[in-house]
């Protein structure tokens, strides 16, 4: 069985984050730096391997003054953690065309399992004769966890943010030339 190399089509893709704000709403972010690479045969979708790395200084949560302040030692410390990166353990099926991808997530020196809920969209041949493939990953982390933890008490009670962290992340994968057997790829 040979397993296809995927690169990630960053133009048509996403990696986003919501979290609670004073307690009464949320603000949600994304990344604009990312890149990552998967090998995935769309028959067996359960041997899949995922690498993503995130640059957390391309932070937009559309407010400047906030941003930047997620890059600072508060939150992000971009200058002693300038890189995020996700790589995967393994996958399981879940019902219909979902799966549990696990892996370990490294964020702020920190590194720790996670499962990620994973929407196989299919594969569709583009225009252009390339094969794409389309996924829906969501995951609720603690920031906590991962050694982010600033906040302030509000007076009327309750913090500034909420502990919880919703990832949410839209991938659209096109394929390359190259094919990987699976004896040259490393086991989950």
């Amino acid at each position: 069985m040979a397993l296809i190399k995927w690169d990630f089509d960053t133009i048509h893709s996403h990696v986003g984050f919501t979290v609670r704000h004073l307690v009464v709403s949320k603000v949600r972010g994304s990344f604009n730096k990312w890149s990552g690479s998967l090998q995935f045969d769309g028959k067996n979708p359960l041997t899949a391997s995922v690498e993503v790395k995130i640059d957390p200084a391309s932070i937009d949560t559309n407010e400047a003054q906030r941003d930047a302040h997620l890059r600072s030692a508060d939150f992000f410390d971009v200058e002693k953690f300038p890189e995020w990166t996700f790589k995967s353990t393994g996958v399981t099926k879940g019902s219909d065309e979902t799966f549990k991808l696990a892996g370990n997530l490294t964020l702020h020196g920190v590194t720790k399992p996670v499962v990620l809920d994973v929407e196989f969209g299919g594969v569709m041949r583009d225009p252009y004769g390339n094969d794409r493939a389309g996924f829906t990953a969501k995951v609720t982390i603690d920031r906590k966890d991962f050694g982010v933890l600033w906040n302030q008490a509000l007076d009327v009670g309750g913090v500034a943010l909420g502990e919880k962290v919703e990832i949410a992340i839209d991938i659209e994968a096109t394929t390359r030339p190259v094919e990987v057997t699976t004896s040259q790829t490393a086991s989950p």
